[in-house]
Parts: C-alpha cells; structure tokens; sequence
C-alpha cells in the first residue's frame, strides 16, 4: 500500500504534522504489509492558486509550472492512501490546502484520484476544526475519493495535540480500520 501523508501546516513540527505522523507510525506498527510511506510538508513549499485558465480540460494536468503543484500531484496519483492534514485558520483549511484542493481540479476531470483512500485530518487550537474537515471532505467526495475516517485534534502550542486523547482515539480507529480494509490482494 502506498501512501502520501500531506501536512498542509507552514510550521514542519508542527501539531498538524505532530498528528499525521502519529497516524503513520500507528500505520507502520499495524502489520499492513508492503507499506510505503511518503510524507511531504508544504512548509517551504509553494503552490500558487488556480488561475481558472480551464486548459485542465484538455490538458489533463494542470499547466501552471512554477510551483511545486505538479511533483504533489504525481505523489497523489500514485498513493493508494492520502492522509491530508490542515491546520484551522479561521475555522476553515489554511491557504496552502485550499489552494491544492483548487488545483486539484486538474485532476478531476479525468478523474484521476477516483477510488483512493483518504484521511482528512484537522488541528486546531479550540474550534473549527469541523469545517476544516467538512472542506475536505468535501474535496475528497467530488474526486470520487473513499474516506476512511476523519481526525481531529486540539492544540496550541506545539505537541499539544498529542496529548488529545480523543484524538489519538480517532487515529487508532482510523488505522484499525485501513488494517481491516486491507486484503492480500491489494497490499
């Protein structure tokens, strides 16, 4: 099974990054067999926002080169599993999410992430972390995604979210459920 795990936080430590990496460590212990795990940050990295030039369509790929949109997209394509975390901003997915969910929009048409397994995960310090995850759950929906599980976590400072308790709940049924959702055949 492959999977990409997506920190859209700016911090590389930080508490969304600190959960996903819970999630891929529980992954690791789990007994999946054939796991291989890619995780990327976008901290340090730029994806600029769509510009609607809708030559996707034809393309099949966004067109838009300078940024690092087209090397993540290629990491999706190639995942059986996304793990997409978000820090709240304002009750919603921060600005390096929202503009790869955008972008993601080249990839629709063709449906090109039809059938992936995904986990929306959600960081904040109080609230919003429900709409955060409706936004990507949303996104995960109209690419023909299945979702797993959600999880959400709460902190502030950082490393907080590890001691959520209720998160670190959510990430062991996350996991019990990819282990049970796994066959032989597909690993």
């Amino acid at each position: 099974m492959r999977v990409l795990a997506i920190s859209g936080s700016p911090l590389k430590n930080g508490n969304t990054s600190r959960l996903i990496n819970a999630i891929t460590s529980e992954l690791e212990k789990s007994g999946v067999t054939d796991l291989k795990i890619k995780t990327i940050s976008l901290a340090g990295s730029t994806i600029r926002p769509c510009k609607s030039c809708r030559k996707c369509i034809k393309e099949g790929h966004c067109v838009l080169k300078s940024d690092d949109f087209s090397r993540f997209a290629r990491q999706m394509k190639k995942s059986d599993l996304i793990i997409i975390g978000s820090p709240v901003y304002f009750h919603d997915v921060n600005g390096p999410v929202k503009n790869m969910i955008d972008r993601s929009y080249s990839l629709w048409h063709k449906r090109q992430l039809k059938g992936k397994k995904v986990i929306p995960v959600a960081v904040c310090a109080d609230s919003g972390d429900d709409r955060a995850l409706e936004t990507l759950k949303i996104w995960a929906q109209a690419q023909e995604m299945k979702i797993i599980r959600t999880v959400s976590g709460h902190g502030y400072k950082a490393g907080e979210v590890l001691k959520d308790q209720s998160a670190i709940g959510q990430v062991k049924d996350a996991i019990k459920t990819i282990a049970g959702d796994v066959s032989p055949k597909e690993t």
